[in-house]
């Protein structure tokens, strides 16, 4: 009951930064799950792919075709299934996949950034609103306790409607530098294990050995 008293202290900006909040949760818990599932198995198995691709090309693509559902596999497999190209046409098969998979590694970025945007506005508009209400029901020369109620009232209104789109701005910043963060080192993860890939290809292609995994 308090927490339903306060929030109905804030004044009616309080109902847009309720739909902040709860959008806010929801996308940063899916982001979460996505980045946890990155980071438990996508390392361990690009890794092992690696190391078993320079041994047996043939099973290392039937073991990234088991793990579709990750970035990395995806990239790889996209140039792993060319048939024979030189070395060039494999890099640039592997930064062209890289590419298009940066939209789901940024997903909801936009929405973040209006959520943290929109909600210190929304809370200065009901600042805003809420010292109107107190100036409105002020009457110079009355001192009555209902007068004192009314102002009181609109002052707590512009401090809670305040505090809340501070709340929600800050909480919805920390994750989203938190993606952020995950964001560049997965870049630099597809860097760094694509060119151990296509170092490895190369030596193979330039050997005359059959680099083409999918072809085994």
């Amino acid at each position: 009951m308090a927490m339903v008293k306060i929030f109905l202290a804030g004044g009616v900006v309080m109902w847009p930064l309720l739909g902040f909040s709860v959008l806010g949760l929801a996308l940063i818990l899916e982001r979460l799950f996505f980045w946890f599932g990155l980071s438990v198995r996508q390392e361990r198995i690009v890794r092992e792919f690696l190391t078993l691709y320079r041994r047996d090309p043939a099973s290392a693509y039937r073991r990234l075709q088991k793990n579709t559902g990750l970035p990395l596999p995806r990239i790889f497999l996209t140039a792993l299934e060319l048939d024979r190209p030189n070395p060039d046409d494999f890099r640039l098969a592997l930064e062209t996949s890289a590419q298009a998979e940066i939209p789901l590694l940024k997903r909801f970025n936009t929405i973040f950034d209006t959520i943290i945007s929109l909600a210190p506005l929304l809370g200065l508009l009901g600042t805003v609103l809420g010292l109107i209400t107190s100036f409105a029901t002020l009457r110079l020369g009355e001192g009555g306790g209902q007068t004192a109620l009314e102002v009181t009232s609109g002052i707590s209104e512009a401090l809670v409607s305040t505090a809340s789109g501070l709340v929600v701005a800050i909480v919805t910043l920390l994750f989203a530098n938190l993606f952020r963060g995950l964001y560049r080192r997965q870049i630099a993860l597809i860097q760094e294990y694509g060119g151990h890939l296509e170092l490895i290809y190369r030596h193979n292609y330039e050997r005359g050995g059959s680099p083409n995994a999918s072809a085994g």
